[in-house]
């Protein structure tokens, strides 16, 4: 068992590219952390680090309180689960998951065995002495896992083991890896750009951008209390909606103006967020995530601060619908790295339709492209932005400290 920790660690590469900056985190034993981000964020070289197969330009990688900045990749107590398998074709599965006990001397009758043990671990007890080009994809990672799993690794390091896999076995996958890390009882890093993924499997997620760490939280407090802009509308799926807006009114009765539309706020809001108050008569973002609103039907009932709009694409899920609309406020998108404020489209959907916000609806809600429509609006839980800075207005709510061992609970109880 291991802790793994990085403090201010830095990676600039020779053509001076700034891969990874100032990094601070702490894995404790047993917890499964996910880091999350766009393409060239510097998730996998910060895992490559600490596997030993890439150097640090400066600061420290420790496994168990352990400083291992010097220390050779086959002498670090990781195993590295890679995203293409790299599996031997000419070997069996059980030579396969045995060859990191083959290299390191361990004879033949014991690390078969232990091979075995893992191969049954893995539901691939019928399939040992069949080589890779006989397997499927599934089992083919399963395999990989047996590898890195059969040496007891202190740290468990996985490079988006799941991304060559479909769908409906990414999904089935997922779980499958949970249950052999939760068995071996040891801290893993998992690098992932889908963000569902990250959502599901972590104990706590980190999401990086351009090499610097934006926020690490459960999953449940980076979809509601994102720290800034970015996380915001990386986070989740379809993505928050980011309007312009500016805050006016006493705390007690806030008003929140999204062009000329109003949203009276409730008072709790207020005293809530006492930086909304701070920011009246100055522009910010506020974000609205798709299930916070609510396409009316009728007009007896009290829905509450409404949104007005168009329908622009209705897709049927079965489950729910998700409604594209377009409105007269003002998206707020993020262009070379400066989110500014759009009047135009907010993606292109079916034919380049222009739209401007997506709703998640109850499916059985009648509603049809280019109907206008009331969108009632949960103000209690919308998202609010400095529009200079890009920061969550009044902050989040605490995280752990990235250096800092997490607070039990979650990781102890999906162990258990």
């Amino acid at each position: 068992m291991a802790t793994l920790a990085f403090e201010k660690v830095t990676k600039v590469f020779p053509n001076g590219v700034e891969a990874v900056r100032e990094f601070d985190l702490f894995v404790d034993d047993g917890e499964f952390v996910v880091l999350v981000g766009p393409s060239g964020c510097g998730k996998t070289t910060a895992l490559r680090m600490v596997a030993g197969l890439e150097e640090l330009t400066s600061g420290t990688i420790k496994l168990g309180g352990q400083v291992v900045n010097d220390i050779s990749a086959r002498d670090r107590d990781v195993a590295m689960v890679f995203q293409n398998y790299a599996l031997y074709p000419h070997l069996t599965v059980l030579d396969n998951i045995a060859f990191s006990l083959r290299v390191r001397g361990i004879p033949k009758q014991e690390r078969h065995l232990k091979a075995r043990e893992a191969a049954e671990v893995l539901g691939l007890g019928e399939v040992v002495l069949r080589k890779p080009p006989q397997l499927s994809g599934g089992q083919r990672q399963r395999v990989a896992m047996g590898r890195a799993l059969v040496r007891e690794p202190a740290v468990f390091l996985m490079d988006e083991p799941l991304s060559n896999l479909d769908a409906n076995l990414r999904v089935q996958m997922r779980s499958e890896v949970l249950r052999v890390q939760r068995r071996l009882g040891v801290a893993a890093l998992y690098v992932t750009h889908d963000q569902t993924e990250a959502m599901t499997m972590g104990d706590r997620v980190a999401v990086l951008r351009d090499g610097t760490l934006q926020q690490l939280a459960t999953p449940q407090e980076l979809y509601e209390s994102p720290t800034n802009l970015f996380v915001a509308s990386f986070i989740g799926s379809p993505p928050m909606n980011l309007y312009e807006a500016e805050i006016s009114g006493p705390a007690n009765e806030l008003v929140l103006s999204l062009g000329p539309q109003r949203l009276a706020l409730s008072a709790d809001v207020g005293q809530r967020r006492p930086g909304l108050v701070a920011s009246t008569a100055r522009e910010i973002v506020v974000g609205i995530r798709p299930e916070l609103l609510t396409v009316t039907v009728g007009g007896s009932a009290d829905h509450g601060p409404t949104l007005e709009a168009q329908v622009e694409l209705v897709e049927l899920l079965g489950n729910e619908s998700l409604v594209h609309f377009s409105t007269d406020a003002r998206m707020v998108r993020n262009r070379a790295g400066v989110w500014t404020a759009d009047a135009t489209t907010h993606g292109e959907i079916a034919g380049a339709v222009a739209t401007e916000g997506v709703a998640r609806v109850d499916p059985r809600v009648p509603v049809a492209v280019g109907d206008r429509v009331s969108l009632a609006v949960d103000v209690s839980r919308l998202s609010f932005f400095d529009a200079e800075t890009g920061d969550a207005i009044a902050g989040p709510s605490a995280a752990t400290p990235a250096t800092q061992p997490p607070p039990r609970g979650r990781a102890e109880e999906q162990g258990s």
